[in-house]
């Protein structure tokens, strides 16, 4: 029998660099020769042109060579390698940052999958080795294999004897799954249910890691608890050193000297009903210039802390550390001790105080006409809160306000008319996002849970504040002064994308090649207002926004609408602003305290510190909010409440209650029985079967499964929803970008 004649293999064409280049750079990890051959079908001698265009794109640093020369573009991750775990994002997801990085620009994201059951939880500052797989050109998600090297040192958590003398500790950070053991003899005698702060030891008990118990800090719940629990879990100093406190009492008043006296104008300090220091007081009159028709002079005096607290000096070394104060809602954690805070830099009624003051004109529209500003001593008439005034200006004083009423607070209301047309000229992001009050009783407990009212008495002192913010930084900028601007710059190219293409699927459109302004997200805001996609689109419009942070390169501040801003209004409680006053003295020649002539080079790094401790601030105060709400409905568990989706997770849905702000974790696990999908641009999770949609904004009847008081952290299932073991259809999930999640088996 004949045998049929061989046929050659059929010719394939060499790919171009850019076929080459495309798909080494959509591929998840580095790929090899191997895989670009079979993906180009590429045989023999077609090798060798492959492996000579890969040189090729090397020497022009399109692609670069890895490990077992598998290319990648530049900066890529290799497909295995060791993390530092910096944070969460909005959504609760644990981020990391790559440990060896040596190329220009930023570190990509890395956003870790949860830890196996029976993997050591992590927490900020450990170190972890894992995979790593591409998701964008900026993303990639990371799949733990072991932790390398830990970065915490003490735990916080609360005890529980064992019969045989040793303990075991839960921690009391939500990410510290893993309970330690207390080893027989390093108890210090701690009792059942006590907080306690302990060391971290080497080695492991019975599967454990160990921890030496080093204090004692009372039973978890009782009073003032759980402000202790977010003051030790974020590291916030708390205590003053003996010379800062020494330094702090032997403070007297300040004298007049070449002061502007400033003690026979009405200026009156307006805060809220659980204000702990008075820090700003102001006044407003009809300009007399009858060239300024409708216009008006407006005073903001500000403490003067640079006359108490100077460059070096304990106070100063001990107010740097901290950063800012940390305000509980049962304590405060002051950035000064009590003897300047409450007393000589806080701004009593009836009391001679020494002040920086700024003097601002503007017209009818709010437009600033000039500004100056003067070192001088005040003293307030009258210390007013926001439902005060609020309630004089609607025809209800009381009697501190009725004598008020025409002198003082009038003519503020007028004059804050007029920088309200301006706000509205210049556009400001007018995202409002309700904030939580906790109310607590003598005996520690949460006496109520509600949203702080927001008066136009809050929007008055704002604007107030705003404008003397913005002297500061013109003037720091005209008379050559160092500046620590509060900056906030424009949303990332990134998230841009991500927001048009959501917002394009509810047929709404923000604008592309044109300066985006704040304007443009408001019309998105006004159009959406009082229709389902309200809330969902504001969600949205925050997520996109950068954060704002000190430093002493201006970019402007984009929420504001403001080519220069700096924060001057409170130096008792933020350190930036105590900077921006000492730049001030010095300038202006004001007298003693101003800021060393060679703290410009350290500007960019106090900068940076001080934006991460106004962060860690945050962080706390709402830990601590979240540990008192849980408190407050530990004894609900099983009840039915209305919620919304504030954040969607490969892991499930974070629901914010309406009622009381609480916010808590839905679990894939208790979706209904499907497979779901996440994605990422959209915001939702969609069952590949059933189509049904979880999406952020989204409201839902949810009921409370569990409150750990220890963590501050609840569960809850959607109503109706046990949580049943899935069954995910065959053919898998679709491909990038969306990111498939298997609900896990309960």
């Amino acid at each position: 029998m004949t045998k049929p004649p061989h046929k050659a293999p059929k010719h394939v064409p060499i790919p171009s660099k850019q076929e080459i280049l495309d798909f080494i750079r959509s591929s998840p990890g580095r790929v090899g020769k191997r895989e670009l051959a079979r993906a180009f079908s590429l045989r023999g001698a077609d090798k060798i042109d492959l492996k000579a265009i890969l040189k090729e794109l090397e020497k022009d640093g399109a692609v670069e060579r890895g490990h077992q020369r598998r290319f990648a573009r530049p900066g890529a991750l290799p497909d295995v390698g060791v993390v530092e775990i910096t944070g969460s994002d909005s959504d609760g997801e644990l981020l990391a940052r790559p440990l060896a990085w040596e190329q220009d620009g930023r570190p990509p994201r890395v956003f870790m999958t949860p830890f196996r059951p029976g993997q050591a939880a992590v927490g900020v500052g450990d170190r972890v080795l894992c995979k790593l797989r591409r998701l964008g050109d900026d993303t990639y998600e990371g799949r733990p294999i072991r932790i390398i090297g830990e970065a915490r040192a003490t735990v916080l958590g609360v005890f529980e004897p064992n019969p045989d003398g040793s303990g075991r500790l839960r921690p009391t950070s939500r990410r510290e799954k893993a309970e330690y053991m207390v080893p027989r003899g390093e108890s210090m005698d701690a009792k059942a249910g006590e907080l306690v702060l302990a060391d971290i030891m080497p080695g492991r008990l019975y599967g454990l890691r160990t921890a030496s118990v080093k204090e004692k800090m009372g039973l978890l719940g009782a009073p003032r608890s759980v402000s202790l629990v977010a003051i030790y879990g974020n590291d916030i100093p708390f205590e003053f050193p003996e010379a800062a406190l020494k330094q702090a009492a032997a403070e007297g008043p300040a004298p007049l000297g070449d002061r502007t006296d400033l003690r026979a104008v009405p200026l009156v300090t307006i805060d809220g009903e659980d204000a702990r220091d008075y820090d700003d007081a102001v006044f407003a009159e009809p300009d007399p210039d009858p060239a300024n028709s409708g216009g008006w002079h407006c005073l903001v005096a500000i403490a003067d802390v640079s006359w108490y607290v100077r460059p070096g000096d304990a106070l100063d070394k001990e107010a740097f550390k901290r950063g800012n104060s940390v305000y509980f809602p049962d304590r405060v954690v002051p950035m000064l001790p009590e003897e300047l805070s409450n007393g000589w830099c806080s701004l009593k009624p009836a009391e001679d105080r020494p002040c920086m003051a700024v003097h601002f004109w503007i017209d009818k529209l709010g437009n600033k006409l000039r500004h100056r500003f003067v070192r001088a001593m005040m003293r307030s008439v009258a210390r007013l809160t926001y439902t005060q005034v609020q309630a004089a200006k609607d025809g209800k004083p009381d009697d501190t306000t009725a004598p008020l009423l025409a002198p003082v607070i009038e003519p503020l209301y007028g004059a804050w008319n007029a920088l309200f047309l301006a706000r509205k000229e210049r556009g400001v992001l007018e995202l409002d996002i309700p904030e939580r009050k906790v109310t607590i009783t003598p005996d520690g407990k949460v006496a109520s849970i509600d949203e702080r009212e927001r008066f136009d008495s809050h929007r008055l002192i704002e604007d107030f504040m705003i404008a003397a913010n913005v002297c500061a930084a013109e003037t720091l900028e005209k008379i050559h002064q160092p500046c620590m601007y509060r900056v906030h710059d424009l949303p990332g190219q990134e998230k841009l994308e991500g927001l048009r293409e959501f917002l394009s699927s509810l047929d709404l459109k923000l604008a592309k090649g044109q300066v985006l302004r704040p304007a443009h997200f408001n019309r998105i805001l006004e159009a959406v207002a009082d229709t389902p996609n309200s809330h969902l689109v504001s969600e949205v419009i925050l997520r996109a926004q950068a954060q704002a942070l000190y430093q002493p390169e201006n970019i402007g501040h984009f929420g504001l609408g403001l080519a220069k801003y700096a924060h001057f209004t409170s130096p008792i409680r933020r350190y930036a602003d105590l900077l921006v006053h000492r730049a001030l003295v010095g300038g202006l020649k004001l007298g003693e305290g101003a800021l060393p002539a060679d703290a410009v080079a350290e500007f960019a790094e106090w900068g940076e510190h001080i934006s991460v401790t106004e962060r860690r601030a945050a962080t706390a105060e709402r830990e601590a909010v979240d540990r008192y709400v849980t408190a407050f409905l530990a004894d609900r568990v099983g009840a039915s409440f209305k919620a919304k989706v504030s954040g969607v997770t490969r892991f499930g849905l974070f629901v914010t209650l309406e009622t009381t702000g609480a916010d808590g974790l839905v679990p894939i696990s208790s979706l209904p029985e499907d497979f779901y999908v996440h994605d990422e641009t959209h915001h939702c999770l969609v069952g590949k079967r059933s189509r049904r949609t979880f999406q952020l904004g989204q409201r839902l009847d949810v009921t409370l499964r569990e409150a750990n008081t220890l963590t501050g952290s609840m569960v809850f299932n959607l109503e109706g929803e046990a949580g049943r073991s899935p069954r995910p259809p065959r053919g898998g999930p679709p491909g990038r970008p969306v990111r498939p999640v298997r609900r896990k088996g309960r």
